[in-house]
């Protein structure tokens, strides 16, 4: 099951950006009646680490962008200025936003030298789990966040219902962290575009992978939603949810560059289904690789007037573009594809996309396996 025109990555995952890792903690306590403050839990975190050196101490160039707002993405106001990235990235739950990003700035102050002043504004974003977690608990705490960092890896990424992903949905049916990769061809440059999204929105109906109306094959007579059955006995939105994207890059791109490049991961999203409804978080941040030597610290930064730096020129970007799009839809697939079932609180449960069902529609409609 191919999902683009574009080849993936070695490991169809944001790591194919060298340098890049990425850390879990996952959080899986309790299970019936929920009880505020006891669970059960379903929730976690998740780290990405942009490059292999420190990533409190070096930036990278990072842009930004809102397809709808009703979400949160902490540190975009400087990144929006500057076009700075000073941190590593964190997702999780809505309600543990500021734990993690309080932790992240103690991990930031640790990687100081003495007497080092090093500006760090951490990137922490969230999506609602609360259909299926104790979310009010609050039970993310900083060393969930500091484990996640010590286990980031360059490898594999772990997908599904992990991490930050771990009390996700998704069109309906278990979400999650999913990830990808799409490497351009050596005329168009040779980059490679990396997306990880923890993805948390969606109604059923509307879910596609590369066209294949997926949803409406698998419908909710078929595999039931009980978050899509109450939101329906209160005149609710079914598809209420959000989702956060994070793109990667190893071309030298600008800032304003990477801004646009974000901006694209909305027509990943949009391809999946997704329509940045009113009550959606839909968040999506790009940082790229090519420049690397950006310090954070004041001390550093005075000690160099002038910087040398490469640049894409805007003629070659459009492959980076179409490698965001692909890369994003992808991830999103991932994540529904290797989620398995969970039941959370009080019952509630999230089915995992059926793998025979699936096949059998995708073959249905394109015959060539593809």
């Amino acid at each position: 099951m191919a999902i683009g025109l574009l080849d993936p990555g070695p490991l169809n995952a944001i790591t194919d950006i060298p340098g890049v890792r990425v850390g879990h903690t996952t959080i899986v306590e309790g299970d019936g009646a929920m009880t505020v403050g006891a669970g059960p839990i379903r929730t976690g975190v998740t780290v990405i680490v942009p490059h292999d050196g420190d990533p409190f101490g070096e930036s990278v160039f990072a842009g930004a962008h809102r397809l709808n707002g009703n979400g949160e993405l902490t540190g975009l106001e400087w990144i929006r200025e500057a076009g700075l990235l000073t941190s590593p990235i964190a997702i999780t739950n809505t309600h543990s936003v500021g734990v993690v990003r309080d932790a992240l700035m103690t991990a930031a102050t640790h990687s100081r030298e003495p007497g080092e002043s090093v500006l760090s504004l951490p990137v922490v974003g969230e999506t609602w789990d609360g259909w299926l977690s104790d979310i009010d608990g609050q039970h993310v705490t900083a060393d969930h966040l500091y484990a996640a960092l010590d286990s980031a890896s360059a490898g594999a990424v772990e997908e599904g219902a992990v991490g930050g992903g771990t009390g996700m949905m998704c069109h309906g049916f278990k979400g999650g962290i999913g990830t990808a990769s799409r490497r351009l061809g050596v005329n168009d440059g040779g980059y490679t575009v990396g997306a990880l999204v923890q993805a948390n929105y969606g109604r059923r109906e509307r879910l596609a992978f590369d066209g294949v109306p997926v949803g409406r094959e698998i419908g909710l007579d078929e595999v039931p939603s009980d978050w899509a059955a109450a939101q329906a006995s209160v005149g609710g939105d079914a598809g209420t949810g959000s989702i956060i994207v994070i793109l990667a890059t190893d071309a030298p791109l600008l800032p304003h560059q990477c801004e646009r490049l974000a901006q694209r991961a909305g027509l990943g999203v949009a391809r999946t289904g997704g329509a940045g409804e009113h009550s959606s978080g839909d968040l999506f941040l790009a940082f790229a690789t090519g420049n690397r030597g950006l310090s954070a610290s004041a001390e550093r930064r005075a000690e160099v007037r002038e910087r040398t730096l490469k640049v894409l020129d805007d003629a070659w970007i459009s492959g980076l573009f179409w490698a965001a799009i692909e890369a994003t839809e992808e991830a999103i697939a991932n994540a529904l594809v290797v989620a398995e079932t969970v039941t959370g609180r009080d019952g509630h449960t999230a089915h995992r996309l059926p793998h025979d069902r699936l096949v059998e529609v995708w073959q249905r409609y394109r015959g060539d396996g593809r």
